[in-house]
């Protein structure tokens, strides 16, 4: 075989194996709301408790998706990335095994390092084993599978609850991470980057976690506790001082988890605030609806059927996604994520109205207003990130938007599951149809995510003027991954996608 095949080769094996493990992952983590009532039922968790599942997972990728891409740096792309599918494979094992609900959340959350893990090493391989437009036709494919995985996942999640349990799910995803290791030790060829300083911020890590951890569990444990009890203050303390510690040490270390100099750059950050609220908006909703949609006192659906059901809020998101390129390079950017924005309060405000008496048609067309404006707002933002700073700090600006993706998830997950569980205690102890309690519930949440919406109309005034995406082919299929994932467009200094996002 010549050298140029076996190269050829080689990159076909990585492309494979980054695209599959990506889409793998971005399909768990979309199905596991799903999942949620079952494995409810089956553990005698409560549904409360098993929001940690969910908002662990998301909180643990937050501390990790910078720290795992440095390593890979350091220690090796390959290495790091095998690890991570290898923890990805025991934490599904772990979950399809697990008989308690602590041990399914515990199970999730070293899932949520794998999958970050996954996500940042495995974008490095691919962009190292390609290069000029090569690298980005492999981006732009690595980017469809994970918004194909992302919108897929509830989907897949529903039908194998129906055929084959709840641990379905983990027992077929762990089979795949295998299939990816063995791809990747036959075809991945093993890289580091030789002047980066080995030095890892381990303590920014470590600071990120112990500000989000008492940050959820004050705003989860709030409704039993109290807003204003000793142990949520104490805990919104604990958070305040983990957050002011974080911005100390990443002034001193000489590789900082998030270089606060890009704190000055308005657009960097209105971008990656309208980012934050998108991603925390759509995991909160997604929570809530699978919910809702499943409990015998609504609409009573199965697992199938809820899946099936919210494939208007997660296809819509990608279908339209790939159009908002050449719209935000026609009205430009701002005002694009404004108008998107606007449509999903819009979406969230009708949903607050919800009754009882609310069939599913009724839900339709929030939710495609809701997928719509997610669609308008996710892809220009993640274009203004990193369109808005020198090449050579893209692959930070890309770090901090990916992180801000895993702390909206987090904390507006753990705020919606929050207040629809304490409205519906609430209006349960008042006596009301469990029904009424639960629609109440919803629309409590609802409402509280039509604020956090209409503060992304905000964000596109505080974002401003910015390069624009041309609309190319590898725009749209950023687009298309911009709420689970930011890729480098056509905007962006240099063009060709970083070594490390």
């Amino acid at each position: 075989m010549s050298d140029a095949v076996e190269v050829r080769s080689r990159a076909r094996g990585v492309l494979a194996a980054t695209c599959i493990s990506t889409l793998v992952v971005n399909a768990n983590t979309s199905a596991v709301s799903i999942l949620l009532p079952a494995i409810s039922e089956d553990t005698g968790t409560s549904v409360q408790t098993l929001q940690w599942a969910v908002t662990g997972y998301s909180l643990v990728g937050a501390a990790v998706i910078v720290t795992s891409g440095s390593l890979g740096d350091v220690f090796g792309r390959k290495r790091v990335f095998q690890l991570g599918l290898l923890l990805f494979v025991v934490s599904c094992v772990m979950i399809a095994l697990a008989g308690s609900g602590g041990l399914v959340i515990a199970g999730r959350v070293i899932q949520g390092a794998a999958g970050a893990t996954i996500l940042a090493c495995g974008l490095s391989l691919l962009t190292v084993a390609n290069k000029d437009a090569a690298q980005l036709r492999a981006v732009s494919l690595w980017g469809a599978a994970a918004a194909v995985g992302a919108a897929a996942g509830p989907l897949v999640g529903g039908v194998l609850v129906e055929l084959s349990g709840w641990q379905g799910l983990f027992w077929i995803d762990a089979g795949v991470a295998v299939l990816c290791m063995v791809l990747t030790a036959a075809t991945v060829s093993e890289s580091r980057d030789p002047d980066r300083p080995r030095t890892i911020d381990y303590a920014g890590t470590v600071l990120v976690a112990l500000t989000l951890t008492p940050l959820i569990l004050g705003v989860t444990k709030s409704g039993d506790w109290g807003w204003i009890s000793f142990a949520t203050l104490g805990c919104f303390a604990i958070s305040i001082a983990a957050g002011y510690a974080f911005i100390a040490v990443e002034g001193r270390v000489a590789v900082p988890l998030l270089d606060l100099s890009l704190l000055r750059n308005r657009v960097l950050v209105g971008s990656t605030i309208a980012i934050l609220i998108g991603a925390g908006t759509i995991n909160g909703l997604m929570y809530l609806l699978s919910l809702y949609f499943q409990d015998p006192s609504t609409l009573d659906f199965s697992s199938l059927q809820a899946g099936l059901a919210t494939l208007p809020a997660t296809i819509g998101l990608v279908v339209v996604a790939p159009f908002v390129p050449r719209l935000a390079k026609k009205f430009g950017g701002r005002q694009t994520i404004g108008v998107g924005f606007a449509l999903t309060t819009i979406g969230f405000v009708i949903v607050g109205f919800v009754d009882a008496s609310w069939k599913y048609a009724a839900f339709l067309l929030p939710l495609v207003a809701i997928a719509v404006g997610m669609g308008l707002s996710n892809g220009p933002a993640s274009s203004a990130a990193t369109a808005s700073v020198p090449e050579n700090q893209v692959g930070g600006a890309s770090g901090v938007s990916n992180m801000a993706r895993y702390v909206g998830a987090a904390v507006a997950t753990a705020l919606a599951a929050t207040i629809y569980g304490t409205v519906i205690g609430n209006h349960t102890a008042d006596g009301a149809p469990k029904g009424d309690a639960l629609a109440s519930g919803l629309a409590a949440a609802s409402w509280m995510m039509a604020i956090f919406s209409f503060l992304g109309v905000l964000m596109a005034f505080v974002i401003g003027r910015h390069r624009a995406a041309t609309g190319t082919l590898y725009d749209a299929a950023s687009a298309a991954a911009a709420h689970t994932h930011t890729l480098p467009t056509s905007a962006t200094a240099g063009r060709a996608a970083p070594e490390r996002t």
